[in-house]
């Protein structure tokens, strides 16, 4: 780590740095934490999503597109990264086979546009329980429209990211290639 001088020596003299500061000033390099705030939007500049507080993900794991490790590789904290991402970079192009029409009568409770479900009740067709995560696209009075596809499926994204502070992963972070918070690959299919 930069932070520490004379690597023969081991843990021998630390820089004027605090073990705070060292922390955020560690460049993103594959495996670390990174806080990142964002805002997103689709290719007409459209708000889609922003965070205001920072969020920690896991880099060289599972919490980020690779589009977003890319370029946010050699980072420190305060850098601004501004992506345009298309969708095979982002959460891929937009497949009409992973769109599915379930019974109404099969859910015990209707699902409202927007849920998200991970399993499906008895009724429903087989290749729509294949696809794992589904949204709830539309409710009609006999049957629920269920999307394999990430509702950002298909759609040219700007995204610009925030760097706040760059760690180093725990073991149990490394273990799981995951801070437990990459809700920005949510659903990606590879159909």
């Amino acid at each position: 780590m930069a932070a520490f001088s004379g690597a023969d020596k081991g843990w021998a003299r630390l820089t004027n740095r605090t073990p705070h500061e060292t922390m955020q000033h560690m460049r993103i390099i594959k495996p670390c934490v990174v806080a990142l705030t964002w805002q997103l939007s689709d290719a007409r500049g459209e708000p889609l999503d922003e965070a205001q507080s920072p969020v920690e993900f896991f880099v060289g794991g599972r919490d980020l597109l690779a589009s977003m490790e890319q370029g946010l590789q050699d980072a420190e904290p305060g850098a601004v990264i501004k992506l345009q991402l298309e969708p095979p970079d982002a959460f891929g192009d937009y497949n009409d086979q992973l769109v599915f029409l379930e019974p109404r009568a099969a859910f015990a409770q209707t699902p409202e546009p927007g849920m998200v479900l991970s399993t499906l009740p008895e009724g429903c067709s087989n290749e729509a329980k294949a696809c794992g995560l589904l949204f709830v696209s539309d409710v009609y009075p006999e049957h629920v429209v269920l999307e394999g596809n990430h509702p950002l499926a298909g759609m040219a994204l700007r995204l610009t990211l925030t760097v706040h502070a760059v760690r180093e992963a725990t073991e149990a972070e490394r273990q799981a290639k995951s801070t437990g918070q990459g809700f920005l690959t949510v659903a990606r299919t590879e159909h």
